[in-house]
This record gives structure tokens, C-alpha cells and sequence, in this order.
């Protein structure tokens, strides 16, 4: 899919990189958009510079009142960071609903605001919080709002040769609250057909000071509801004022048709979705069912964890695999060490597959939508079709095949050979992995936790019930 893969360790080199290839290039750090618009040839770059090995870029700090998100913060790291649940609470929202905690490991925000679809979820409420981004070249550096960074579907004002290395924002003060609801076809790893941000400034139970209501997934970018804003500065949440300016809402709205949604449907539901918002807002009710320690299925990144991750540093300044080249992935798959040539172009999933012969991991969408070929990467969950082989140099990869320790099935697998929560198998792999990991994070899950933990993963063969005994008891068994 591409020719040269490139994983700079320090900034200045990354900025090169990009300033030398321009065009030619596409920064990756998840992947888990760039990978399938590759696939579907929406986008074609010949170079990917991958960031994740530089230091530094995965850090959520607030200085002078402002927030900031380094380029390498993921989803899941703005869902258990105490600083974005108190003071950023609907981007923690917005994270929270996105994909599957397989992909909120790997997921970036910077990724989410570049690929720039109107329906990514974290774009609504941080238009609504006012962020801005800087965007940094050789040649200097430059900070833009939100209405400047976007020009349409999938288009910003980023340049070829830009990195954007930071999103900053006015944290919310005890005075103000705000919330994101998203509405899709499914519960989980679903798209949104509409959704909305609601932030409002000083809103006490008399009157609301300021108020900013975004809307996405309905125009070519994020829309600001400027009437419906201006409705509700000076009054208060009543009833009739909230279906007010629900109305004007969508009257703001310029919804698209699409397979998801026709115009007129999206028109109404951007209409129930900001009276949801604000009725959650008046009542207080806006933070119910959001948990106080996520399921992560990695590192423990809650309130009381640490904001950055260690990250495993290669040792020279940019380190290259081509597509031609000979250069070796040297990486640790089930505790043994692999020396792997001619997977320099591959996803994980198939190096793991074709060139390691552990076939145990499944293709199933290859689009990270069924969990099929979650393996853990440096210990956390990931999806292994949206993981470029090459990262896996250097790191610590555990498939299906190294769960079972010393000849003994892991708890897990005993429990779903007893449950019979195996059906045709195939998406099996996914299930033990996901629920393994869930263990080691939280040896007693809740049954709401196990769902959780299972939301990224398909089955089509069961309905669950089986798969969630299985985890249920596997844990009761390691009691």
C-alpha cells in the first residue's frame, strides 16, 4: 500500500521528512483512518512518517487555563484523564463514543480533526470549545481556528509539509457545563448520523450568560447554531425555551441525504438531539452512565493515572523499511523473537498471518469493525488491520496463540471451551484476547464492563450470552 515507511524519533527530523516528500507523504499515528482511505484509495501516498516513537507528543497539560492535546493523544487517554472529564467534559463524552476501546487505543484526536469528516465525533465539541490548532513546518509555526482549519469534506488548511503538534482550548470553569450527544444506528462502532455539542457559559438555574451549539454529520463541515446560540443567552432552561431552540437548531441545519439518514430525518433529529442536550444540562443529568474508571484494554489511563505513556524509542534518528528495501522488522511475538523481510508494506494483521504463519488472529473486515484480529501491541488491545507492520518493530506483540501459559489454557479459553461459548470459531481469537485483557484491567468486571469490553468485538453466530458467561466466569475462576 505504500513504498517507504519512516519512523523519525525526534520532531525536527519528523519536520524534514515532511518538508523532503511534501505530496508524497502522510503522517500516521494510529492509523485507524489513514489505513482504510489507503485501502480504498482515497488517499495514495508512496511515504508514511509515522510519530508514535517521538517522546513527548502524547501529553494533556493545561497551562494559563488553557488545555492542550499533544498531536499523540488518543481517544482513550482524553476518556480516563481527570483534567478533559472535569473541565473538557463534552470531548470526553465525544471520545468515549467513538469505535471500540481496541480503537480508542490507537485512535488520535490530531488524526480525527485531519481526517476531517464531518461526522468525527471530537470535531463537534472542541468547535464548541473554541480549539484551535498550530500546525508547524521548517518553516515556522502558525495557530488557526477551527472555521480556518476546515474547508470541507476532508479538506483543511493544512499544508503538505505541516505537522499540526498541538489543539488548545480555554478550559470550562466551574460556572459553565456542557455535553455532547451523538445519535447513530448502533450502540457502539457506529458513525454518527447526527450530533451535538452543547456548552453553556454560567448556566445557573436563572439564566444562561453564553451559549455555543455545534452540529455535525449534517453538512460538509461542523455547523455552529448561530441562532439557536443567541436564543438562549439571558434565559432560562425552561421547557419552551429548550424546544425553542431546538427549533432554530434545525433551522440552522443544512443536512445532507445520504445512506445513513435523508435530509428531512436529520433535520428533525438535530432538533431532538440539541433538546436532549440541553434538557440534560438544565437537569444535571449529562455526566450519567459516563464511568468514573473506563474499560480500556490497556494501560491504566484513569483519573489517577499518569497523562503520557512511555513509549519504546528506537535508537537512530529515523529509521526506514521499503517496500523493496531488505531492512528487517525485529520484533517479540508471544515472547520469542522474530527477524521478518518483505513485510515492510503489509498491515500486522498479515505479517502476523503470512510471514510468522500465527494464524490464530482472524481476518474479518479488515476495516477494524469485528475485532476478529485484535491482538495486544506493547501491551494494549489493538485492531492488527489498522497497525502497519512496520511499527511492530521493536515492540511487544501477544496473539490468540500466546494466551495459553505452560501448556495451560488461559482462564478464558477454559471458560468458553465450558460455556460453550464457541460457535463457528472464526471470531473467537477477538473474544478471548478482549476478554483476557479485560482482566488483567479489572480482575472482577461488572457485566456492563465485559460489555464494553466486548463492544469492538462481532459475533454472528451467538447472541452473547455464552461469550459474557464465559468472561464472567473465567474471572471467578482466577478469584
Amino acid at each position: 500500500m505504500w513504498h517507504k515507511y519512516l519512523t523519525p524519533t525526534t520532531l525536527d527530523a519528523a519536520l524534514k521528512l515532511l518538508a523532503e516528500h511534501r505530496e508524497n507523504a502522510r503522517i500516521i499515528a494510529g492509523g485507524t483512518d489513514l489505513l482504510i482511505e489507503m485501502e480504498r484509495k482515497i488517499r495514495t501516498p508512496q511515504v508514511l512518517i509515522d510519530i508514535t516513537r517521538i517522546p513527548g507528543l502524547d501529553t494533556i497539560t493545561q497551562k494559563n487555563g488553557q488545555i492542550h492535546l499533544g498531536p499523540l493523544v488518543t481517544h482513550n487517554q482524553v476518556v480516563g484523564s481527570a483534567l478533559c472529564v472535569e473541565k473538557a467534559y463534552p470531548l470526553a463524552r465525544a471520545c468515549w463514543e467513538v469505535g471500540a476501546p481496541q480503537i480508542r487505543n490507537r485512535a488520535t484526536v490530531a488524526g480525527n480533526l485531519i481526517t476531517a469528516s464531518p461526522a468525527n465525533d471530537t470535531i463537534t465539541p472542541l468547535w464548541a470549545l473554541g480549539a484551535k490548532v498550530t500546525l508547524r513546518s521548517v518553516r515556522g509555526e502558525r495557530t488557526l481556528s477551527f472555521p480556518e482549519f476546515f474547508k470541507g469534506v476532508r479538506k483543511t488548511a493544512l499544508q503538505p509539509d505541516e505537522l499540526l503538534t498541538d489543539i488548545s482550548f480555554m478550559g470550562m470553569s466551574p460556572d459553565d457545563r456542557g455535553t455532547f450527544v451523538k445519535l447513530a444506528l448502533r450502540r457502539a462502532q457506529a458513525i454518527s448520523v447526527v450530533n451535538a455539542a452543547v456548552v453553556l457559559d454560567g448556566a445557573t438555574n436563572d439564566n444562561v450568560s453564553m451559549a455555543w451549539i455545534t452540529l455535525g454529520s449534517i453538512a460538509p463541515t461542523i455547523i455552529l447554531a448561530a441562532r439557536a446560540s443567541e436564543w438562549l443567552r439571558g434565559k432560562p432552561l425552561t421547557h419552551s425555551v429548550i424546544a425553542r431552540a431546538g427549533e432554530l437548531a434545525a433551522a440552522d441545519a443544512r443536512p445532507i441525504d445520504d445512506i445513513r439518514g435523508s435530509a428531512e430525518y436529520r433535520r428533525e433529529m438535530v432538533r431532538v438531539t440539541v433538546m436532549r442536550a440541553l434538557a440534560q444540562l438544565r437537569n444535571g443529568t449529562e455526566r450519567n452512565g459516563y464511568p468514573a474508571e473506563p474499560v480500556m484494554l490497556g494501560p491504566k489511563l484513569h483519573a489517577k493515572a499518569r497523562t503520557s505513556r512511555k513509549r519504546k524509542i528506537l535508537k537512530s534518528e529515523v529509521w526506514a523499511h521499503e517496500e523493496e528495501g531488505d531492512q528487517l522488522i525485529v520484533t517479540t511475538v508471544n515472547g520469542k523473537r522474530y527477524k521478518v523481510r518483505g513485510a515492510n508494506d503489509k498491515t500486522l494483521l498479515r505479517m502476523l498471518r503470512e510471514d510468522l504463519g500465527l494464524t490464530g488472529t482472524k481476518e474479518g473486515c479488515a476495516e477494524g469493525e469485528c475485532g476478529a484480529c485484535t491482538v495486544f501491541l506493547d501491551g494494549t488491545a489493538v485492531m492488527s488491520c489498522l497497525v502497519a507492520a512496520p511499527r511492530a518493530h521493536g515492540s511487544d506483540i501477544v496473539t490468540v496463540e500466546g494466551l495459553a501459559q505452560a501448556g495451560k489454557l488461559h482462564p478464558v479459553q477454559q471458560a468458553f471451551i465450558e460455556e460453550g461459548a464457541v460457535q463457528c470459531g472464526y471470531c473467537t481469537p477477538g473474544f478471548l484476547m478482549a476478554g483476557a485483557k479485560l482482566l488483567e484491567e479489572k480482575p472482577s468486571p461488572s457485566r456492563w464492563e465485559i460489555e464494553q469490553a466486548i463492544s469492538g468485538n462481532l459475533c454472528r453466530c451467538t447472541g452473547y450470552y455464552t461469550i459474557i458467561r464465559a468472561i464472567e466466569k473465567a474471572a471467578t475462576s482466577r478469584a
